[in-house]
Order: structure tokens, then C-alpha cells, then sequence
């Protein structure tokens, strides 16, 4: 478990899928990532998918949901391949606008470094101000590569 001054970052588990279902049932969370809020039984399989983790020894999955006031709001994930940490955050539209995903990512961003993480990268949607808003704020910045309609942001800072 990864502790903020607000939030409980829990590591992901299979029976998380029911509340999260709910959490992410907001089709405008998929307006810069493509999708469509998934069925708990999507969830669940993705869930399982993830804890199995990847099929490269060179690579690790890690994934927490993240409770505010014991309730799910949301969650962050990392994907950890040598000291370079790719990072992602979603919080549940209900619970938007109130500095949780800023809180969330920077926790994460907090407990990667101690466990060995030199670089922390991020994929946003150029239009995804809000996004680009906690990147910039847990220490990322926009470099000028971009991936699949995305600007990687990185602690590296701009390419």
C-alpha cells in the first residue's frame, strides 16, 4: 500500500473489479484514450491479465486503485522496464476536480523513486489539459515525440 496525505493506493486485486466497474462508468473518461467503460467481467479479466504481469522478464506491471474515505475513486499503474517507469492515473469523474489524480500520481511517482526509478514517462492526449496539468505538477515535461496522437512527457524533460 503506497500512503498520501488523503488517499490509500491499494495494490490491485480481482474483487477490486465490482466498485471500479462503477468508478470508471463514465463514457466522457474515454474521450482522449479511446474505449468504453468496461463490464465488471471485462474488469476482471483485465485485472487477472495484469497480476499475472508481462511475458518479458526485462518488464514489470505494477497497479494500485485508489480509495479516498474508503471508497474506490480511481487508479495508477506503472509499467517499470529497467529504471524507467511508465505511469498512467485515472479518477472517477465524480471525484474529478478536487486534486486526486495530482495527489495519486505523485505518490506513485514518490514510491517508484525509492524503489529505483531514475525516469518517469507519460503518454497524454494533447488536449488532455487536466492531464497535462498533473504531469506538469508531479514533475514531468512535454517533449516534442509523439506516440500514437500522444506527447511523451518525461522527468528527462523536453527531447
Amino acid at each position: 500500500m503506497i500512503a498520501t496525505e488523503r488517499l490509500r493506493l491499494l495494490p490491485l486485486q480481482v474483487e477490486y473489479a465490482v466498485p471500479m466497474a462503477e468508478v470508471l462508468s463514465d463514457p466522457s473518461l474515454y474521450t482522449f484514450t479511446g474505449g468504453e467503460p468496461p463490464t465488471v467481467q471485462a474488469l476482471e479479466a483485465r485485472y487477472r491479465r495484469q497480476l499475472a504481469g508481462p511475458d518479458s522478464a526485462d518488464e514489470q506491471w505494477l497497479n494500485w486503485v485508489t480509495e479516498y474515505d474508503d471508497k474506490l475513486i480511481g487508479y495508477v499503474q506503472a509499467t517499470l522496464t529497467g529504471r524507467t517507469a511508465e505511469i498512467a492515473w485515472v479518477i472517477g469523474t465524480a471525484w474529478q476536480g478536487r486534486g486526486f489524480a495530482k495527489e495519486a500520481a505523485q505518490g506513485l511517482v514518490t514510491w517508484l523513486r525509492a524503489h529505483g526509478a531514475r525516469e518517469i514517462v507519460a503518454h497524454i492526449h494533447p488536449d488532455h489539459t487536466a492531464s497535462a496539468a498533473v504531469a506538469a505538477a508531479i514533475g514531468l515535461a512535454r517533449t516534442d515525440l509523439v506516440e500514437d496522437g500522444e506527447y511523451l512527457w518525461s522527468t528527462a524533460g523536453p527531447a
